[in-house]
């Protein structure tokens, strides 16, 4: 079955589910030859037992437009997260996340998942471009970030911490590495 990669990305007010609460998912799906094959965006509500992390609002102050894109038609957590089942299950092959930093992002996805709709077509499993980034260049993990990373790898996309455009920006450039990596292995 053809492979999707779900670039990832969300946006919360805390650090961990269930505690705090997930405010913004995004997802843009590509085939891996870098055709975008479709995206998903939604604002959620707080869920009713959360309370967001100081520091993180903290962090929010100093990102005013980004919040605000946060705060725009929040939907409930149960239909947000059932429109992104449905969502996935159209896409053309099987989903696989990708996320930079997958560690948070698909914590926060798998947990609403399986909160709000009982199941997670990307099973247990996600790419952390960050790790594919060092295996590629042979490196220790706090020299690949994107400083040291190829420029042939980043296309001219903005990193907002607008959920959707943090999605697409980081699907381009799992993209490109991919790309690369399997012309290196033919």
């Amino acid at each position: 079955m053809t492979e999707v990669y779900v670039s990832t990305d969300v946006e919360t007010d805390g650090p961990i589910p269930g505690p705090n609460s997930m405010l913004s998912l995004a997802s843009a799906a590509y085939l891996k030859d870098k055709t975008l094959v479709g995206t998903f965006a939604i604002n959620l509500k707080p869920l009713l037992e959360g309370k967001p992390d100081p520091k993180t609002m903290e962090w929010w102050q100093s990102q005013p437009d980004a919040w605000q894109a946060t705060q725009v038609d929040p939907q409930e957590p149960l239909k947000a997260m059932q429109d992104y089942l449905t969502w996935l299950k159209s896409l053309p092959g099987s989903p696989i996340f990708v996320a930079y930093p997958a560690g948070f992002d698909f914590l926060f996805v798998y947990w609403y998942l399986i909160r709000f709709s009982g199941e997670s077509p990307f099973s247990h499993s996600a790419v952390d471009i960050r790790t594919y980034a060092m295996a590629m260049l042979k490196t220790e993990y706090s020299q690949a970030n994107k400083r040291n990373m190829p420029k042939r790898w980043i296309d001219p996309t903005p990193h907002s911490h607008v959920a959707l455009d943090d999605a697409i920006e980081q699907g381009t450039l799992f993209c490109n590495m991919l790309a690369e990596n399997m012309k290196l292995e033919n």
